[in-house]
């Protein structure tokens, strides 16, 4: 075990000039306030998209810490991450549930057929992780170019575009409160810089909460806020947990978000490897075996699952602290806020005006990161094959085209993603490649 992790030494120098390294730590003062910092700045991927699903906040925050502590040891320090669930999840997640309430706070009645889908996918996940240890990462690349992962990405926001809008719609108020909602996270996006910026969804939902209080409690506008479940909520308590169903509908739905995952992860890895000037390719392989069984145990009891985020990133770029004990600091934080029904309650009084305006944001988000992938890896549309692979890909996904094969139905999504993968390959025996 001597090797399997590194050997951390105290920073020395100045973070202006040389970012903190992964193997390297803070006096324990700063690494608190930089730990507590990643949590909150995760509160998108550990309480937002879980509450987009209809899964338990608490319960979803405290897997995250969990699995993030799990992922620390399982890559042997050395991979800077905190686990939160991905957006990909949503779409997925909704269509096997057939959950109508995203935005609500409802909890979904379904919500053990998911974790048995999201169990396969923290499986399948894992199988990948195996195989990138054996044999390298050139496979990902050839089975999901940047012209099939954008496409893919793209349609999981524009799949959930309706359901969105549903939840406020017809009652004038709260589709107001939705755009006020919305400008409030616009403005910290375009109007503030560093750390604040990164912030973006964190701290224009507090301000979106607070100008709803201000209308509605204060000025008797719309349904004011209930706070008195906040005081009659404990501040200890275990979550509660939920026994998985394996149903092999949802299963074939939510699994092969794995795809996506390994995408995400893949991304991640790479973009801290630049930013720090690291090698962290041989590391790809256990990073996804942990979060694979990240997922698997999160799904085992109830939970959304867990990969790596791309807050992440944002928080290290402002901060250059690389540091991976950080966040094990960050995971201990949020296992405390788990055990807590309080802050669970907390949560619970957000209204819906403002979740769905957050849900306009986040599912705007993850549509326009597929372009930007496009962008990025300047995908070549004057080829016919890129341009049909996308084109097909996205209007059966936003258009919801589920294929059903006898009683196992894809959903538009998942019918979606198998479809990019299948055309790219078969379009990519033209020129005798699949990428």
């Amino acid at each position: 075990m001597s090797n399997w992790f590194p050997k951390w030494r105290p920073y020395s120098g100045q973070i202006d000039a040389r970012p903190v390294g992964t193997n390297e730590y803070l006096p324990p003062a700063q690494s608190v306030v930089l730990g507590i910092q990643h949590a909150f700045a995760m509160f998108g991927a550990t309480v937002l998209a879980p509450f987009l699903m209809g899964f338990d906040p608490n319960l979803a925050i405290l897997m995250s810490g969990i699995c993030t502590i799990l992922f620390f040891f399982i890559t042997g320090g050395r991979v800077p991450s905190y686990l939160g669930s991905s957006f990909a999840f949503i779409g997925v997640v909704i269509a096997a549930t057939g959950y109508a309430a995203s935005g609500t706070g409802a909890v979904n009645a379904n919500l053990a057929v998911a974790a048995g889908g999201i169990m396969a996918c923290g499986i399948l996940y894992a199988v990948f992780g195996f195989i990138v240890m054996a044999t390298g990462t050139q496979w990902i690349e050839k089975l999901m170019p940047p012209v099939v992962t954008g496409a893919v990405v793209m349609i999981i926001g524009l799949n959930l575009a309706p359901v969105t809008v549903k939840g406020v719609a017809g009652n004038d108020f709260n589709m107001w409160m939705s755009l006020l909602t919305v400008l409030c996270m616009g403005s910290i996006a375009v109007f503030t810089k560093g750390l604040l910026q990164r912030l973006l969804l964190l701290i224009g939902l507090l301000l979106a909460y607070l100008a709803y209080y201000l209308i509605s409690n204060v000025m008797g506008y719309g349904v004011a806020i209930d706070f008195a479940p906040i005081q009659q909520a404990a501040w200890f308590g275990i979550p509660t947990f939920y026994s998985p169903v394996f149903d092999v509908n949802a299963m074939l739905i939510i699994a092969p978000i794995a795809l996506i995952l390994v995408a995400e992860n893949l991304g991640h890895i790479k973009a801290v490897s630049a930013m720090t000037g690291e090698n962290l390719d041989p590391y790809i392989g256990k990073a996804f075996i942990a979060d694979g069984i990240a997922t698997t145990l999160s799904g085992s009891v109830g939970a959304p699952g867990m990969t790596t985020y791309g807050e992440n990133i944002g928080v290290m770029a402002v901060t250059r602290v690389y540091s991976t004990i950080i966040f094990v600091i960050a995971g201990v934080f949020a296992v405390f806020l788990g055990l807590s029904p309080k802050f669970g309650a907390i949560i619970h009084t957000i209204p819906i005006a403002i979740l769905t305006g957050a849900s306009i944001v986040v599912f705007g988000l993850i549509t326009i990161a597929g372009a930007k992938i496009w962008i990025e890896n300047k995908v070549d549309f004057s080829k016919n094959k890129n341009l049909m692979v996308a084109a097909v890909t996205i209007i059966l996904g936003t258009g919801d085209f589920a294929l059903q094969f006898g009683g196992f139905n894809l959903g538009g999504i998942g019918t979606a993603t198998f479809a990019a993968l299948i055309l790219n390959w078969f379009f990519g025996l033209a020129d005798g490649s699949a990428d």
